[in-house]
């Protein structure tokens, strides 16, 4: 397999610390010492078969940052996006570059560049097992994860007719893809058992995306096999999810059991690091009467004091500090345009 990492995100949903040119997949989340996007790559060499079979797409103001975080990156690996047009676009330049240098057959996978991943072997398993599905039933195969609550802030995808097992895991048509659901749809679809959360990870030959970019995003998939690259800033801005995957019949899942976040935003910390105590604590923190609340800082020598604080987030990086109910951390998106709109606060996006 030919793994892609698509490292092009912005991550606004964890400003402040995530800003235009160190975005969420450059940081360190969990604890572990790596960025985001340094994990991702480490758990995607052995199936690369090391870095020269490993690649990367991300956006051109970005790429000095990727450059300095994989140092031993093939420089002919690495993809620049003149301007970022989501997932699409991303995803059809890759899967030529790679068809015209290892042909039609080659079977790639993509990969977010800003995912956790709980168990490495369990993924590098399923990987194997789709790379198998895809090749054996010339299918786009996508890994649905296993849901654990009535998640609202992912899309779903539910399976229809069993293909066979693959590797011992069992794979399905995909039946639809759907948007994020409202609380009591996401509660029908985990009882009813059908449907798994879109992880975003997708594996495929070569040639069977092209041909199905071809049906169903030809004014995607012609400019740039006309253009190139240079097509970027006519091409539509649209995720793959919209473009592809919701429309080809040629898609197939993997439900999966490994345990996964896609870190969205400052909740997942939470999901991560929580234990025993009252608080998540990434920082130096006094509280009285303070219980659920995330509390992180980017300078170690700072302080944060609450009192009679619950379920609330609190950042502070350098000239910034957010505070924001843990129920509202989806609108960070919208604080960030009203800043776009003050000449004087460019500097903090």
């Amino acid at each position: 397999m030919i793994p892609v990492i698509l490292a092009g995100g912005k991550g606004e949903r964890f400003w402040p610390i995530s800003r235009r040119h160190r975005p969420k997949q450059f940081l360190c989340l969990d604890g572990s010492g790596k960025s985001l996007l340094q994990a991702t790559a480490e758990r995607l060499l052995n199936l690369a078969g090391g870095w020269q079979g490993l690649w990367v797409i991300t956006a051109a103001h970005l790429a000095a940052g990727v450059r300095e975080q994989l140092p031993q990156l093939s420089e002919s690996n690495l993809l620049i996006e003149v301007e970022g047009r989501d997932t699409a676009p991303a995803v059809a330049w890759a899967t030529l570059e790679i068809a015209q240098r290892c042909g039609e057959d080659a079977v790639i996978g993509f990969f977010p560049a800003d995912h956790w991943i709980g168990d490495e072997t369990a993924f590098c398993q399923t990987l194997h097992a789709a790379a198998e599905l895809a090749m054996t039933k010339r299918a786009i195969a996508t890994l649905g994860i296993h849901p654990t609550y009535p998640a609202i802030g992912y899309g779903y995808i539910e399976q229809g007719e069993q293909l066979g097992l693959f590797q011992e895991l069992p794979a399905y048509q995909v039946s639809r893809f759907t948007e994020k659901p409202d609380r009591s749809t996401a509660e029908s679809f985990l009882a009813s058992g059908r449907f798994s959360w879109n992880a975003g990870m997708f594996i495929f030959p070569a040639g069977v995306a092209l041909s199905e970019l071809h049906i169903h995003a030809p004014e995607i998939i012609e400019p740039l096999e006309q253009q190139g690259p240079s097509a970027y800033p006519n091409l539509p801005k649209l995720s793959i999810d919209y473009a592809l995957m919701e429309k080809t019949q040629q898609a197939c899942v993997l439900p999966v059991h490994f345990s996964w976040d896609d870190l969205g935003d400052w909740n997942a910390i939470e999901r991560l690091l929580k234990q025993d105590n009252p608080n998540v604590e990434l920082a130096r923190h006094v509280g009285l009467d303070t219980q659920g609340s995330l509390l992180y800082a980017t300078d170690e020598d700072d302080l944060i004091v609450t009192i009679g604080l619950e379920d609330t987030v609190i950042v502070r990086d350098k000239k910034v500090t957010l505070i924001v109910k843990k129920d509202r951390t989806q609108e960070i998106k919208q604080v960030l345009k009203k800043l776009q709109s003050h000449p004087d606060f460019s500097e903090l996006l």
